[in-house]
């Protein structure tokens, strides 16, 4: 039996469409997202509510009262049951009280130690933005009193004293303090920003446990924030620390400095590159940038004066020098 060859004929709906009427193609972002560091600046910058502060304010000042009723009864009670019992529970009653106020004094003098470091800061801004030769001597004094202690800034704390008098503009002397005092701390400011941005970077890549980057985003993040405190001479308590942090990522958030663009991507040479090989690594690499973005701004924060000759940190060049420590380099 013999089949006849022919064309194949398909019947298709009539209307056709015009290459216009096709749907738009939007691509995708070939980076990897932020994940945790996103996550550690909403948690960290978000506002609470007047409301909740109250809430949390009563719960804790009604638990300390209760707690504090209750072991006083128990302390009376023991004493009148047993004296020896009770003299010892009451010694130790006191050794705990008196560390509680140990602690209390050091976090009182930790927010005073940030709060000079803010007026002194706010003070060198208004000498540079007006040019006030005597606010900006009254600033380097300040810078004097406030690393009179560090044996590493004398010789440049000396050296600005005897350019002090040759130099009769307000930049000029805020210039001189920057390079001969304020460049080593600079310095060490920024090899806490690549170590924390290596560790962010390096657990994000490898560990692939839920919620591990994201503990250890806020750890290295909290400790870094300390440490830039304490090298620009704030040395902050916990708590202190905490509200530090929470201003750095409440800033963050508002100006947007933590959401990931083409400008973040093209900082970090290979950054999509890397997240097409693999997506956890690309992931470290823009969680490690996100640290040091989060590190520049600790660094403006803590700073007592503003960067007038002094060149800002930039985040590329800290994460460039923060990766290349991964393989070897010197960071």
């Amino acid at each position: 039996m013999s089949q006849t060859s022919g064309p194949l004929h398909i019947d298709l709906d009539d209307r056709i469409e015009s290459p216009a009427d096709a749907p738009q193609i939007i691509d995708e972002p070939t980076y990897a997202q932020p994940v945790a560091m996103t996550t550690v600046a909403n948690v960290m910058g978000r506002r609470g509510s007047s409301l909740a502060k109250w809430f949390w304010g009563l719960l804790l000042s009604l638990t300390g009262f209760v707690v504090s009723l209750a072991a006083w009864d128990y302390v009376t009670g023991l004493l009148t049951r047993n004296p020896v019992l009770g003299g010892i529970v009451t010694v130790l009653f006191l050794g705990f009280v008196l560390v509680l106020l140990i602690i209390a004094l050091r976090e009182v003098a930790s927010f005073r130690r940030l709060k000079r470091l803010d007026d002194i800061a706010r003070r060198a801004s208004g000498a540079a933005a007006s040019g006030d030769i005597k606010a900006a001597r009254g600033v380097l004094k300040e810078i004097g009193a406030l690393y009179a202690g560090r044996p590493e800034l004398a010789a440049g704390l000396a050296k600005v004293k005897s350019r002090e008098g040759e130099v009769f503009d307000a930049d000029g002397l805020l210039g001189i303090a920057e390079a001969e005092v304020l460049r080593p701390l600079d310095e060490q400011a920024a090899a806490e920003v690549r170590t924390a941005s290596r560790q962010v970077a390096t657990v994000t890549a490898i560990v692939p446990l839920a919620l591990a980057d994201v503990v250890t985003a806020l750890t290295a993040n909290l400790r870094m924030i300390r440490r830039v405190a304490e090298i620009y001479g704030g040395r902050s308590g916990t708590l202190g620390n905490w509200r530090l942090a929470k201003s750095v990522f409440a800033h963050l958030v508002a100006t947007g400095a933590v959401a990931v663009g083409d400008d973040l991507i093209g900082s970090i040479a290979g950054g999509g590159v890397l997240s097409k090989v693999s997506r956890r690594f690309g992931e470290g690499v823009i969680n490690g940038a996100l640290t040091a973005r989060v590190g520049v701004a600790a660094i403006e924060v803590c700073r007592p004066l503003p960067f007038v000759i002094a060149k800002k940190p930039q985040v590329h060049d800290l994460v460039g020098r923060a990766l290349a420590g991964l393989f070897g380099k010197s960071a």
